[in-house]
């Protein structure tokens, strides 16, 4: 089973945070109920099990805790993943929803960069969650989870519409990129880890 456990204290957010790429159960209470929908979407349309429990300093806003959590997310799926031998390392999703429609590509390389193309305005999701805070989300992510992110939302016009496409399709993306489809690195460098 490719799983990892990550705790991360600071003086703004305090995490815990356990993945399994094989799937599983899904228990994420981080007091920010749209950013849970999301990361619910994530694990289901991943297939991956997920329990995270999250505690920030949501009195000033949602950004530390929201960037923190996708630290933590990429710190685990790097671990996860191990030398890679065997992923497909590339993944791919193009997800609607109602008037909207998302891209998302990943490539498991190593190398951490991230591209977030979407017009978002600036709104407050649910009980906190800052529409901005999408972007430093998969920034955090791609960053340490050390792999390529290209997400973009090709059109739509409601807020969430666009960020649950945006998740979704980064779940599908990492779902098949995380296939196991042999036995060999899938690297001409034969590693994906240096």
């Amino acid at each position: 089973m490719r799983r990892a456990a990550i705790e991360r204290t600071t003086a703004e957010t305090r995490i815990s945070l356990e993945l399994c790429l094989e799937g599983g159960e899904a228990r994420i209470a981080t007091g920010l109920g749209f950013f849970d929908h999301m990361l619910q979407q994530l694990a289901r349309h991943g297939g991956m099990g997920l329990l995270l429990e999250a505690k920030g300093d949501l009195h000033v806003d949602s950004h530390h805790l929201v960037e923190d959590v996708g630290l933590c997310l990429g710190e685990a799926l790097w671990e996860a993943l191990g030398d890679r031998a065997g992923i497909a390392r590339w993944g791919e999703a193009l997800v609607p929803m109602d008037e909207t429609l998302a891209r998302v590509v990943v490539d498991l390389s190593g190398r951490p960069y991230c591209v977030f193309q979407a017009e978002l305005p600036s709104v407050v999701l649910g009980d906190g969650f800052q529409s901005e805070m999408a972007r430093e989300f998969f920034h955090a992510l791609a960053s340490r989870g050390r792999f390529n992110l290209h997400a973009a939302v090709l059109y739509g016009e409601n807020a969430h519409h666009k960020l649950e496409a945006l998740f979704k399709g980064l779940a599908r993306a990492l779902r098949t990129a995380v296939r196991r489809e042999g036995d060999a690195v899938p690297s001409t460098k034969g590693t994906l880890t240096a």
